[in-house]
């Protein structure tokens, strides 16, 4: 059974860090390029980070740049997201999913399996 289970959630502080994990299991893990989104209350999802299956590329929201940083433990099976000098507007439930799409798409279509997700709160 495929599975994405993100963790490390909770409440920051603005201009605090968090960071996000997020452990897969029941595929080949290397296969898969994996992305971040958020959706907060009132607002469209965001594609906040994308990383590939194997070859390093990595791409960031324009909200997210500078501030978060992608990673990936292939031996591992986990997915990291390290969120420094977190603003107010990072609040929001974050969900990790995967594609096997070799690009960074935003269609959550192309996404076919995605974590339960896990709330940030990020306080002025």
């Amino acid at each position: 059974e495929v599975q994405l289970v993100e963790s490390g959630g909770g409440f920051g502080q603005a201009g605090g860090s968090l960071r996000l994990s997020c452990a897969a299991s029941g595929f080949t893990f290397a296969d898969y390029a994996i992305c971040w989104f958020r959706q907060a209350p009132g607002k469209e999802g965001e594609g906040v980070s994308w990383i590939s299956s194997s070859d390093g590329t990595i791409h960031y929201a324009d909200s997210v740049k500078g501030r978060f940083t992608i990673s990936r433990d292939n031996a591992k099976n986990t997915v990291y997201l390290q969120m420094n000098s977190l603003k107010p507007e990072d609040t929001a439930v974050y969900y990790c999913s995967r594609t096997s799409v070799r690009i960074w798409v935003l269609n959550r279509y192309e996404y076919d399996y995605w974590g339960q997700g896990t709330q940030v709160t990020v306080s002025s």
